[in-house]
């Protein structure tokens, strides 16, 4: 089961300049609660803005930069490389990002964790389009702003429905 976890606001933008768009405590609690325990695969420059490997999770991180050394982590050079590891570790995989490793991963996907944040801002990175043709809504949980998040928000699942167009 790979399943790809994103926050994404109303016009699936999730980063500009390798940050994240805005700080919601009950995004960053649901995300630790789905991917506690199982492998996660990000990109480079996810890694480095996280800062560290992320705990009780085996942190594997896609680079091409032969160069590049990081305590704690697994890096290769692959999504399909991070994903043969991935696998050997868990049967339950997760994809956070960023925008690149998120298109290249999508076609192997079988479920997609959303929080939708009720917000159009500017970015650089996006989430790909979700195909209605492929994917369904199975469930959504709206979490209203409060005086520790600012936005909005929904907890959406996504699930592969068509593994061909």
């Amino acid at each position: 089961m790979i399943t790809l976890v994103v926050a994404a606001g109303k016009k699936n933008e999730i980063g500009k300049d390798n940050q994240l768009l805005w700080h919601q405590p009950k995004d960053l609690k649901h995300f630790k609660e789905i991917t506690q325990g199982h492998p996660v695969i990000m990109g480079r420059k996810t890694y480095e803005s996280i800062g560290k490997p992320l705990p009780n999770r085996t942190n594997i991180v896609i680079s091409r930069r032969k160069d590049w050394f990081q305590e704690g982590i697994l890096i290769v050079g692959s999504l399909k490389e991070a994903l043969k590891f991935a696998k050997k570790i868990d049967d339950e995989v997760f994809v956070i990002g960023g925008g690149e490793v998120f298109k290249q991963s999508l076609e192997q996907a079988d479920k997609i964790e959303m929080t939708r944040v009720e917000v159009e801002t500017e970015a650089d990175v996006f989430f790909p389009e979700i195909n209605p043709k492929v994917w369904i809504l199975t469930q959504e949980e709206f979490i209203p702003k409060d005086e520790k998040n600012p936005l909005d928000m929904y907890f959406q699942t996504f699930e592969r429905i068509n593994t061909t167009l």
